[in-house]
C-alpha cells in the first residue's frame, strides 16, 4: 500500500508523484501501446514504491501528432488507450490502494482536428472565430512578429481560408487557443471540472506559463546570456534559446486566470495542481508568482534539475535560488521526465556507475525540501535507449536529427519480464523498442534482490516518509568545500544532517565547532565511516545523522 505523506487538502505538500507515461507503460491487447488497463494491472507495483500519487500523461482522444499532447476531445479516451469505463476502473483501483491520481491537462493548445480549431478556421465571423490566435501578415506577406516555435522554425502557420496566421509554440498542428477571450476560459474550465467530477485528486498543467500571449504581438528581442542561469527552455541546437521571450509566453494575464482555476478545485476540496514551468533564466520568479498566496497553483516545477550537471555547486544554487525566489510558494522537483534524457545517462560518467548514480540521485531526491515526482522506470535504474533514426517517432527529435535526439529514447516502454517477449510490456510489436540492455533491468530481476536499485527506491522513500523533516521541514545549507553538499532539514522535533559526495573521490569533512551529529542514521544503500565528529565519505555517497 502507498504510504501517504500527509493527509487532508495539503496531501501534496511533500508528496511523491509517479508519473506514468500511459503509452510505454503496459500494453493489454497486443497492439503495441499501453494502456489504461495496463495501468491498472500495474498500479500495485507504483504503490509498492510507497509514493503518494501517480501523475498520467496524455490520454484523451488525439491524432498523437505529439504523442497526445494535442488534444481533439479532452473529455473522452482515445481509444488507443481504452474508455471512460477503463479510466473510472483506473481510478478506482488507485484509490483503493491508497493512490491519489493527478492527470495532464494541456490547455495551452489543441489538436488542429478539435472541433474548435475547425469552426474557428472556417471564417473570420464564426461564433469561434477567436478562439485561437489569428493575425494578419505584414505587408509583404511575411508572418506577424519574430516568434519562434520550440518545435523548430517560425510560431505562426498560413491558414488559407482564413487568410491569416495563426499561433503554435509548438508543431503547427497544435493551434494556440487565445486565453485573452473569456469564452476560451470557460470552456476550458469546464474540461477540468469533467474530471474533477469523475473524481480525479489533480492535474499536471503542461506548459502553464505559455496560456497568454502580448496582445500587441510585439518582437521578442534577443536573449543576453544569463551566465548564472540554472535552466533552459530548449537544447542548444535550437534557436529558440536565442531569444528572450518576453511576449509569446508568461503574460501578467495569466495570474487571474491561475486563481479562477484555484477557485475551481477549491469548491471539490483537497484536490491539487502541478504546473510545468519553462522560463528560462526567469522560470523560478514565474514560480514564485503562480504559488504564491495559496489562492493559485500548489506547486510547479522548472527545468532546473533536469539538465546535465549533477555537481554540488549546481544542486545547492538551484535549491537555494529556489528559496530565495519562492518564499511561500511551493517547488516540485525531479531529475527525469517524458521530455529529457534519463538521468542515469546524464549524470553517470561511465557505465559501471549507472547503478550507484541511480541510487545517490534518489537519496538526494527525498531528501530535498518540496515534492518531488519519479518518472517510470527510474527506479530501476533504466539508461537512456539509443535509437536509429527510422525508429524516432517524436516529431521535436526527427526535427533536429542529428544533433538531437528528441524524447523517444526515455520513452521506450517500462520492462516487466525479462524473458518475456518485449520484457512484458506486449505481446504484439511496441511502439518504440525494447532494448536488451533495459530487459536485463526488469522488475521481475530486481524485486527482492536487496541492493538492486529497486529495492533502493523502496527503502529510500520508506526513509523518507519516517522523518517529519523531509516531508516539509525547513532546510539550510552547510559551508563546507564544492565538492560537498551538504545541508540540514529540521521540523517535527528532529533536525538532520545530510552530507552528499557526488564526486568520484573520497572526502573527508571535519563538522565545525558547535555542530555534533548524536546519532548516525544510515542512508538505505551507504555505509560512510564516522568518527569523533568526522564524516569520511566514499565516492558518490551520502552521510546522515541526527544533530543536536
Amino acid at each position: 500500500m502507498a504510504i501517504t505523506a500527509r493527509a487532508g487538502d495539503d496531501w501534496w505538500r511533500g508528496a511523491v508523484i509517479y508519473q506514468v507515461y500511459p503509452r510505454s507503460f503496459q500494453d493489454t491487447d497486443g497492439d503495441g501501446i499501453g494502456d489504461l488497463r495496463g495501468i491498472t494491472r500495474r498500479l500495485p507495483h507504483i504503490a509498492s514504491l510507497g509514493v503518494d500519487a501517480i501523475w498520467l500523461s496524455p490520454f484523451f482522444t488525439s491524432p498523437q501528432a505529439d504523442m497526445g499532447y494535442d488534444v481533439s476531445d479532452y473529455c473522452d479516451v482515445d481509444p488507443m488507450f481504452g474508455t471512460l469505463a477503463d479510466f473510472d476502473d483506473m481510478l478506482a483501483e488507485a484509490h483503493r490502494l491508497g493512490l491519489k491520481v493527478i492527470i495532464d491537462q494541456v490547455i495551452s493548445h489543441t489538436s488542429d482536428r478539435h472541433p474548435w480549431f475547425g469552426e474557428s478556421r472556417s471564417s473570420g465571423t464564426n461564433a469561434k472565430a477567436d478562439w485561437y490566435v489569428w493575425a494578419d501578415p505584414k505587408p509583404d506577406g511575411t508572418a506577424p512578429n519574430n516568434w519562434l516555435s520550440i518545435f523548430g522554425g517560425p510560431a505562426w502557420e498560413w491558414d488559407g481560408v482564413r487568410r491569416q496566421y495563426y499561433l503554435h509554440n509548438f508543431l503547427s498542428s497544435q493551434p494556440d487557443l487565445n486565453f485573452h477571450n473569456p469564452e476560451v476560459q470557460e470552456a476550458v474550465l469546464s474540461t477540468v471540472r469533467f474530471w474533477l467530477d469523475r473524481g480525479v485528486d489533480g492535474f499536471r498543467l503542461d506548459t502553464a506559463n505559455f496560456y497568454f500571449h502580448d496582445r500587441l504581438l510585439r518582437d521578442n528581442p534577443p536573449l543576453v546570456p544569463d551566465p548564472d542561469a540554472t535552466s533552459r527552455d530548449a537544447p542548444e541546437v535550437n534557436p529558440y534559446g536565442m531569444q528572450d521571450h518576453l511576449y509569446d509566453k508568461t503574460q501578467p494575464e495569466n495570474i487571474d486566470f491561475l486563481r479562477r482555476l484555484r477557485a475551481l478545485l477549491d469548491e471539490y476540496g483537497g484536490r491539487a495542481t502541478v504546473g510545468e514551468v519553462g522560463d528560462g533564466a526567469r522560470s523560478l520568479q514565474t514560480v514564485a508568482a503562480y504559488t504564491s498566496g495559496g489562492d493559485k497553483l500548489n506547486m510547479c516545477y522548472t527545468f532546473d534539475l533536469l539538465g546535465p550537471e549533477f555537481t554540488a555547486r549546481h544542486i545547492r544554487r538551484c535549491v537555494e535560488n529556489s528559496v530565495v525566489a519562492v518564499k511561500d510558494g511551493w517547488i516540485c522537483w525531479a531529475f527525469s521526465n517524458h521530455d529529457v534524457m534519463r538521468h542515469v545517462s546524464r549524470f553517470a560518467l561511465r557505465e559501471s556507475e549507472r547503478e550507484r548514480v541511480a541510487k545517490l540521485a534518489i537519496s538526494l531526491l527525498a531528501t530535498l525540501r518540496g515534492s518531488i515526482c519519479i518518472y517510470q522506470g527510474e527506479e530501476l535504474g533504466l539508461p537512456e535507449a539509443e535509437l536509429a533514426f527510422d525508429e524516432l517517432r517524436d516529431p521535436y527529435g526527427i526535427r533536429f536529427w542529428p544533433a538531437f535526439a528528441g524524447r523517444d529514447g526515455c520513452r521506450t516502454p517500462m520492462v516487466w519480464e525479462k524473458e518475456l517477449t518485449n520484457a512484458g510490456f506486449s505481446t504484439g510489436i511496441p511502439w518504440l523498442p525494447v532494448r536488451d540492455e533495459q530487459r536485463m533491468l526488469a522488475v521481475n530481476a530486481q524485486e527482492g534482490v536487496s541492493e538492486s536499485v529497486l529495492e533502493h527506491y523502496r527503502r529510500t522513500l520508506a526513509f523518507r516518509c519516517l522523518h517529519a523533516p523531509l516531508i516539509d521541514g525547513d532546510m539550510a545549507f552547510l559551508a563546507f568545500n564544492q565538492d560537498v553538499l551538504a545541508f540540514t532539514r529540521e521540523g517535527g522535533g528532529e533536525r538532520l544532517l545530510f552530507v552528499f559526495n557526488l564526486t568520484r573521490e573520497a572526502q573527508t569533512v571535519q563538522l565545525p565547532v558547535g555542530r555534533r551529529v548524536t546519532q548516525p542514521l544510515p542512508m538505505p544503500g551507504f555505509a560512510p565511516l564516522f568518527a569523533d565528529n568526522t564524516i569520511t565519505l566514499g565516492e558518490l555517497d551520502v552521510f546522515c545523522g541526527r544533530l543536536r
